[in-house]
C-alpha cells in the first residue's frame, strides 16, 4: 500500500526529530573519562633538607624535591603529596638545632598535604610533637607555605595527648573521594625514651585499618590508601620481601595502595591485590604513583608506580625554600664549620656488608664510636645500637655549598663539628655500669635478634668480639665471645657469658633505659658526658683517625638462613 505523500512527509519529519533527540541522549549517557589521581611520597625523610650524597652524586633536598613535585603536579593536578612518619627526628643539625621547625616549614613549602607518625616524631616527647602539629596546621600567611595535616588511627588514648589529630582524611579529587588512613608502627614506643609517648600506646594496626576503612566508606570514600610507618626489612633466598609491611599487607584487604616507610628499602609489588610501595630514605628516591578511577563508580581501573631519583643537578632548586633557610644556616655556621680533626680515609655510615644504615654487620664508624666510649671511661667493653648512628663521619668529597663542611682535596678527610653532630644527633649521654656475663649476653642476643632483618638494635661493639648463629632461635644465637687483644685483633681471652663473671661496660642512655628492647639497667648506671662530645674529643686526640674492620661480629649459620654477604 502506497503512503499518501503528505503522510510520508510527516513520518519522515518525525523520524528526523526522534534521531535528533536520540543523539544527545546517547552522548549524555556516555561514561565520563577516568580521573587520574597522583600520589607523591618520600619515606623516612628525617629532615634531609640538604641534598643526600650517594656515590658522589647529590639527590633530593627540600628545594630540589619541591621543584620536581611542582612539575609533577603540573602534569596531574589531582595530586596528594605526603610522607609516612619520621619526616623529622634523627635530623641533621640544620633542623635538629632549631627544634625541627625548619623541617616542618620546608614541608609546608614543598607542598606536603598529609603525614602520619613514626617513632622519631616522638624523640622529644608529646608536647614537642604537639607544637609541630600546630606549626604544620597554622594558616597560610602566618608561616611560609601551606598548612598540612597529620593522621593516625592506631593510638589508644590519642585524644588525651594530642589535639587536632584524626585517624584519616578524605580528599576530593575531581569528585572521587580518597581516604588516607595513617598508622604508626606498633613497636614505636620501644624505639624512643620511655615516657615519650605519654599515655598513648599503639593498637593493632590490622584491626584498626579494617575498621577505619569501613568508617571512611560510610562517609563516602571510594579509594582507600594506607600510609604507615612499617617497612620491608629484607628479602629471602627467593628474593621475596619480608617484614612488618609485608605481614600487614597480607592481613588486610580492600586497600588500593599501601605506602610503607621506616626501613630504607625500596619495594614495589602487589600483595593480596593491593599495591605496596616503600622508598629509599631521605629523599634518595620518591614514588610517583598513578591511579585511574571511574568517577561514577569509584572503581580503580589502573594502577602504576615508578621510583624517581631526584638528581639535584637536573633541576633548579626552589629559591624560596633556600631563602627561608638561610638565617638558620647563618646562625649555625660559626659553630658547626669548626674542624675537630681529620681521617686518613672515608668513614661512611654503611657497614662491611654494604647495608647503607649500618644495621646488619660491623661498621668502621661503629667501631670508632664504641672505641671512643670504651677508652674514654676505661671500661672493659662498649656497645651502641646502630640505629643511633645517622650519617657519615667524614665530610663529603663532593662540595655542598650549604653544608657545614669545607671544599677539600683528600687526603686527609676533614671532620667538622657539624658532621659529628649529624652522626649522633639525639643528644644521647654515655653511661657506664657493671653487668654480669649473662646480662652481657642478653644485650648481645637482643642486638642480633632481628637478623636477617635490618634493624636499628643491631650492636656495634668495642673491647670484645662475638660470634652468633643467624639460623638459631632469637635469644639463643650468641655462641661465644672473646676479648680484643692489645692490637685490636680478636685473639684475646674468652669472655665468660654466665652470671658468675662481672664486667664494666659503656653504652648510651637510650639503651640503658630499655630502648630498642635492650635490658633496662638505668637504675645502676653512672651518667657521663654527651655522646657526641666524647666522640669529638676522641677524634681530636687521635687524628688522623683510621678505623678498620676487625671481625668483631662474626655471623655463622647452622641451617638455611644465610648470613649477610660481606663486601670484598
Amino acid at each position: 500500500m502506497r503512503m499518501h505523500p503528505a503522510l510520508a512527509f510527516k513520518v519522515a519529519a518525525l523520524i528526523l526529530l526522534l534521531a535528533a533527540l536520540v543523539v544527545p541522549l546517547t552522548s549524555a549517557s556516555a561514561e565520563p573519562p577516568a580521573v587520574v589521581i597522583q600520589f607523591l611520597n618520600v619515606s623516612d625523610w628525617h629532615a634531609q633538607i640538604d641534598p643526600l650524597i650517594v656515590s658522589n652524586v647529590n639527590y633530593g633536598g627540600a628545594a630540589v624535591l619541591s621543584t620536581y613535585w611542582k612539575a609533577d603536579r603540573a602534569q596531574y593536578p589531582n595530586t596528594i603529596t605526603f610522607t609516612a612518619g619520621d619526616a623529622y627526628g634523627a635530623s641533621p643539625p640544620l633542623s635538629n638545632f632549631f627544634n625541627e621547625e625548619p623541617a616542618v616549614l620546608t614541608m609546608r613549602m614543598m607542598g606536603i598535604n598529609i603525614d602520619t607518625f613514626g617513632n622519631h616524631n616522638f624523640d622529644r616527647g608529646v608536647s614537642h610533637l604537639q607544637s609541630m602539629i600546630s606549626l604544620a596546621k597554622s594558616p597560610a600567611g602566618t608561616n611560609p607555605g601551606e598548612p598540612f595535616s597529620y593522621v593516625v588511627g592506631n593510638l589508644k588514648a590519642r585524644k588525651l595527648n594530642l589535639k587536632r589529630i584524626q585517624p584519616y582524611h578524605i580528599f576530593d579529587m575531581s569528585g572521587v573521594k580518597v581516604a588516607m588512613i595513617g598508622l604508626v608502627n606498633p613497636e614505636a614506643p620501644t624505639l624512643v625514651f620511655p615516657g615519650n609517648f605519654g599515655t598513648m600506646t599503639p593498637s593493632n594496626p590490622v584491626n584498626r585499618a579494617m575498621r577505619l576503612r569501613e568508617r571512611a566508606r560510610q562517609e563516602g570514600a571510594e579509594v582507600f590508601v594506607i600510609i604507615t610507618h612499617m617497612g620491608v626489612t629484607g628479602f629471602d633466598n627467593n628474593n621475596q620481601p619480608f617484614g612488618p609491611l609485608v605481614d600487614f599487607a597480607n592481613k588486610v584487604s580492600g586497600f588500593d595502595v599501601i605506602f610503607g616507610d621506616h626501613t630504607d628499602i625500596q619495594y614495589s609489588g602487589t600483595i593480596n591485590d593491593q599495591l605496596v610501595i616503600e622508598n629509599r630514605s631521605k629523599g634518595f628516591t620518591y614514588a610517583r604513583t598513578l591511579l585511574k578511577v571511574r568517577p561514577q563508580t569509584g572503581k580503580v581501573v589502573e594502577k602504576s608506580s615508578e621510583f624517581v631519583s631526584p638528581l639535584s643537578a637536573n633541576v633548579t632548586p626552589d629559591a624560596a625554600i633556600e631563602t627561608m633557610l638561610q638565617p638558620y644556616r647563618d646562625a649555625l655556621a660559626p659553630i658547626f664549620n669548626t674542624s675537630i680533626g681529620t681521617a686518613s680515609m672515608t668513614i661512611l655510615r654503611s657497614d662491611k656488608c654494604g647495608q647503607s644504615a649500618g644495621r646488619t654487620c660491623e661498621s668502621a664508624i661503629g667501631n670508632l664510636v664504641t672505641d671512643a666510649m670504651r677508652t674514654t671511661y676505661g671500661t672493659d667493653f662498649a656497645i651502641t645500637n646502630s640505629g643511633g648512628i645517622r650519617d657519615a663521619l667524614t665530610c663529603p668529597t663532593v662540595d655542598v655549598p650549604t653544608d657545614f663542611c669545607p671544599s677539600f682535596v683528600p687526603p686527609p678527610f676533614p671532620i667538622t663539628r657539624g658532621q659529628a653532630q649529624a652522626v649522633l644527633p639525639f643528644g644521647n649521654v654515655v653511661v657506664t655500669l657493671q653487668v654480669n656475663g649473662a646480662e652481657l649476653k642478653s644485650m648481645l642476643e637482643n642486638g642480633v635478634s632481628a637478623m636477617p632483618g635490618v634493624n636499628g638494635k643491631f650492636p656495634q661493639v668495642s673491647g670484645l668480639c662475638f660470634t652468633y648463629d643467624i639460623h638459631a632461635a632469637a635469644g639463643s644465637r650468641v655462641t661465644g665471645a672473646v676479648r680484643q687483644a692489645n692490637d685490636g685483633s680478636c685473639t684475646g681471652a674468652a669472655v665468660d657469658l654466665t652470671a658468675g663473671s662481672n664486667y664494666t661496660i659503656a653504652e648510651n642512655d637510650f639503651m640503658a633505659s630499655g630502648g630498642d628492647t635492650y635490658p633496662n639497667f638505668f637504675s645502676r648506671a653512672v651518667t657521663r658526658d654527651v655522646m657526641v662530645n666524647v666522640v669529638a674529643d676522641y677524634i681530636g686526640d687521635n687524628s688522623p683517625i683510621s678505623p678498620v674492620i676487625q671481625n668483631r661480629i662474626v655471623c655463622t649459620t647452622s641451617g638455611a638462613t644465610t648470613c649477610p654477604t660481606i663486601l670484598p
